[in-house]
């Protein structure tokens, strides 16, 4: 709505612009409809075919301690958050591994906020590093070298803030505590 009113303001409203924003974003919404649509499928598949069990089975099997099996989850996370987007990580990875993490005992709205804070830190990272091509794409006389060496501060600070809330998970849990109380 506000990008509405600003054409109208700017005199940059038209009608073949409404158009194409339309078009545009019908295409996108199918796109993303389509998308939900086939990880639903590909998950059923998945599930049906016992991968999430199998896999809740064998890293519990391991008889190693909860935070490793989180430090694994967490890895597999990071490196799949260089190529892909959130989306397919969501839709298809964590139906996987959500089995995994209630058997282990975690909460779950902090385990959503580590993969949040874990899938930032991989798109800052070096060598996809998303961000950094987004950035390039919006001021491209930069060198992308210098990008990669201002986004590791922020990649660091994010390290630091996901061990912080791994070890203090409060941090995290305190406003979902305080806005939805446990009956």
């Amino acid at each position: 709505m506000d990008q509405f009113l600003l054409a109208v303001a700017y005199k940059k409203f038209t009608y073949k612009g409404l158009k194409e924003a339309m078009i545009k974003t019908l295409e996108i919404t199918a796109l993303i409809m389509f998308l939900v649509a086939a990880s639903n499928f590909f998950g059923a598949v998945f599930s049906k075919l016992g991968t999430p069990s199998l896999l809740t089975d064998y890293l519990l099997g391991l008889e190693i301690n909860k935070y490793w099996v989180l430090a694994i989850m967490m890895a597999v996370i990071f490196l799949l958050g260089w190529p892909l987007e959130w989306v397919p990580i969501v839709l298809i990875v964590l139906p996987i591994l959500l089995p995994l993490v209630q058997e282990l005992g975690f909460n779950l709205t902090w385990f959503a906020i580590l993969v949040a804070v874990n899938l930032q830190t991989a798109w800052l990272s070096p060598p996809v590093a998303l961000s950094a091509y987004f950035l390039k794409g919006v001021v491209p006389q930069w060198d992308l070298k210098d990008i990669y060496l201002g986004m590791m501060q922020f990649m660091v600070i994010q390290v630091i803030g996901l061990i912080l809330i791994i070890i203090f998970p409060q941090i995290a849990l305190w406003l979902p505590s305080v806005m939805y109380p446990s009956p």
